[in-house]
């Protein structure tokens, strides 16, 4: 696919996010209406900015109307100062779509194709995009994002075709496919796997179709197809409904599941957090249609997986919601380190709620009495 930005044409692409992310005061640099040198200033990165807001910056001058400021994007953008590059390609609140033209732009740098990769924001078409024609290394990073691999069929089809692709990894993703669920016809490594796998006859049988697909079940629940259609406002479904669902859902093999998991409503991710694979839970977590009360639950929960707990404390947007915060501080499965780095952002009368509670983990409690006493103790006068 080709990184060249935008031309200049009769109508103008339309930029696919909006500035709010932006200070005020930097606005005016993305702004069509203000002067070119301001969004000059912008395109050649002179403006004060942290790394993720100038990847997003240039990506929206990748649209601008002038023909002199795409230009300019595009040298800046090729030419990232590492501090700029490093910090930005690992951000899991840069837009998806700002990830997905840099790894367009970067796909044939391994670090930097690597940091994108695997950033958890980077849309699954873009990594598709750069699997057929990548290095041997970023194809082994790409080979090695299992969740990828499942979630989306154009990054095996697309690394069964790169000629740098060593081929032990292409058959080592073919099969964890073929095991997960997945076959793709027009993939001849995959069916070689299916013959590794199955026998000899399994070169002339057609596949068995292991249970409902994503697509069965999203029409026959009738689930939304929009992403800011499925959420906490969704009337819930009736008791013999939920039950047909679950049953259908149970015999789903892995690689539907993960993309039920992706597209799918509420109701079917509340179902599918409870499944034991942990790929299956992660890429519920991961569903850009996830909202903020799932993830609160799923913060409280005693046996929720290390992983997906993982996924939310890893998340600066999410813990920015002070219930989420709060819940993760008081939930045992979540590391010691990362409960005490949190506790520091409580309010006051949380902590000493804390230090009375019996039910939070020792070491939470403990800490949050020595937080308690510490701001208590008097303090001391120097000049005495």
């Amino acid at each position: 696919m080709s990184d060249e930005i935008p031309a200049a044409a009769a109508e103008q692409p339309v930029c696919p996010i909006t500035p709010e992310f932006l200070p005020p005061n930097m606005v005016k640099h993305v702004d069509p209406k203000a002067p070119v040198p301001l969004r000059m200033m912008a395109a050649k990165a002179l403006v004060p900015l942290s790394p993720a807001d100038m990847l997003s910056v240039l990506f929206m001058l990748s649209y601008d109307p002038d023909q002199g400021v795409r230009d300019q994007v595009q040298k800046t953008a090729s030419t990232l100062q590492d501090r700029t590059a490093a910090s930005g390609f690992r951000d899991e609140e840069v837009h998806p779509p700002v990830l997905g033209w840099f790894l367009r732009l970067y796909g044939q740098n391994d670090t930097y194709a690597e940091m994108l990769i695997l950033n958890g924001n980077t849309p699954d078409d873009a990594v598709a995009a750069v699997a057929e024609g990548c290095s041997k290394r970023t194809a082994e990073t790409i080979g090695q994002n299992q969740l990828r691999l499942l979630r989306h069929d154009g990054i095996i089809r697309a690394l069964a075709k790169n000629p740098n692709a060593d081929g032990a990894l292409i058959d080592g993703v073919c099969d964890f496919a073929v095991r997960s669920g997945m076959m793709l016809e027009d993939v001849p490594q995959m069916l070689q796997a299916r013959v590794r796998l199955f026998g000899p006859q399994a070169a002339t049988e057609p596949p068995p179709k292991e249970g409902p697909t994503a697509d069965d079940i999203i029409s026959e629940f009738a689930m939304p197809d929009a992403p800011g259609e499925a959420g906490d406002g969704e009337p819930p479904i009736d008791d013999a409904k939920r039950l047909s669902l679950s049953k259908r859902i149970m015999s789903m093999n892995v690689s539907e599941k993960i993309k039920l998991a992706t597209k799918g409503n509420k109701e079917a991710r509340g179902i599918l957090m409870r499944d034991s694979n942990k790929l299956v839970a992660v890429a519920v977590i991961r569903s850009p249609r996830i909202t903020d009360g799932e993830v609160l639950v799923q913060a409280q929960s005693k046996i929720c997986m290390d992983d997906v707990l993982r996924v939310i404390y890893s998340n600066r947007e999410w813990l920015r919601k002070y219930s989420i915060k709060l819940a993760l501080v008081k939930n045992p499965k979540v590391p010691q380190g990362v409960s005490m780095r949190l506790m520091t952002t409580l309010h006051e009368h949380d902590v000493k709620s804390l230090a009375k509670d019996k039910n939070v983990p020792g070491s939470v409690q403990m800490l949050a009495k020595k937080q308690i006493d510490k701001k208590n103790a008097p303090k001391r006068d120097d000049g005495k």
